[in-house]
């Protein structure tokens, strides 16, 4: 291939590859590149880690921009507010979400008519690379109904609510953020409208490690989830 550097056409004629940039330094796999007609890319290590496309849309970790957004970036900015995908609490003793970045400081977990099969509590675990963590927490919960009020104390996991009844659905959200060092502190409040009972919680736990898991269970890991929906949001 050719290439003219000159003072009317600059550094030109040579698009080059991730694997092989068109201008580098001494680390040949690392510089940039044009794949494509108005586009300029960078590569790192000979793969691609970032590009401004044809529309000036810049792209970080992705080649496909995002309808509306003049930014699209895969895993996640830390300092905002990124969702994961709701899935349906119709089955299972426990619904998983992993794979969290290290620098997620808030968690918010959101329940939408979620229900179970029996009395069982439920409950939120937290988890290192080392898997889930079911002992040592400190917290407890209660409930408030027309009838009674009521309250527990739980060790396994951080509650949700205090409402053990079977088919009852919980609404509402359950925020664990981050206290200090691998410290975390959560809340929670939950409604059931049909029968006008409220529920909540209070906890913390100190992992071992640097959270990248959130487990929602039911206490003793035997009664199935059966209605709902849950999903989170995290933010660093």
């Amino acid at each position: 291939m050719s290439l003219i550097l000159d003072g009317t056409n600059g550094l030109s004629d040579v698009d080059g590859t991730a694997a092989a940039p068109a201008i580098c330094g001494t680390d040949t796999n690392t510089g940039i590149f044009f794949p494509a007609a108005d586009t300029i890319a960078f590569a790192e290590g000979g793969a691609e880690a970032m590009r401004i496309d044809s529309s000036g849309n810049l792209l970080v970790g992705t080649t496909t921009a995002q309808t509306g957004a003049k930014l699209a970036v895969t895993g996640g900015i830390q300092g905002t507010i990124a969702s994961g995908t709701a899935v349906a609490s119709t089955s299972g003793t426990s619904i998983d979400f992993t794979g969290l970045p290290s620098w997620v400081k808030r968690i918010t977990v959101m329940f939408a008519g979620v229900s179970t099969s029996g009395t069982s509590l439920v409950e939120v675990r937290l988890g290192t690379s080392s898997g889930f963590v079911a002992t040592g927490y400190l917290g407890a919960s209660g409930n408030i109904d027309a009838a009674a009020v009521g309250s527990t104390t739980s060790s396994t996991g951080m509650r949700t609510d205090n409402i053990g009844n079977a088919g009852l659905a919980r609404n509402g959200i359950f925020t664990c953020v981050l206290l200090t060092g691998n410290t975390w502190a959560a809340t929670s409040i939950m409604a059931n409208s049909t029968t006008a009972l409220l529920g909540f919680a209070g906890s913390s736990i100190a992992l071992a490690g640097t959270l990248d898991r959130v487990r929602i269970t039911t206490v003793g890991g035997t009664d199935t989830f059966d209605a709902g929906s849950i999903n989170i949001m995290y933010e660093g």
